[in-house]
């Protein structure tokens, strides 16, 4: 009769330190991820954002010939598809860093 006493007894302390192991890999991929800039830009170069790793943005950059008084709506349209693409990068090198996690852990 096998031995059910506390799960498998040396099987289930493997599979613990599996599991702490890969707890641990999981905490040093995010912490690159945390401490990472991201360069995006919009409008071939017109407006640039550098956001980090916790999709925080840290500077815009705007070049004078893009602001048009005349015309706020499309720098506002500029600066989000700038904000996008960071984002966007940011989700990919999360998928990169770390392909089995699920993107909602993070």
């Amino acid at each position: 009769m096998p031995n059910f006493n506390g799960f498998g007894g040396g099987n289930m302390q493997q599979l613990l330190k599996q599991a702490q192991k890969m707890q641990e890999q999981i905490q040093k991929d995010k912490e690159q991820l945390d401490n990472s800039v991201i360069n995006a830009s919009s409008g071939g170069g017109m407006v640039e954002v550098k956001m980090t790793g916790k999709h925080e943005v840290v500077a815009i950059k705007i070049k004078p010939e893009v602001v048009d008084p005349q015309d706020i709506d499309m720098l506002e349209d500029l600066i989000i598809a700038a904000i996008n693409d960071a984002n966007k990068q940011i989700e990919d090198l999360a998928q990169k860093l770390m392909p089995n996690i699920p993107g909602g852990l993070f």
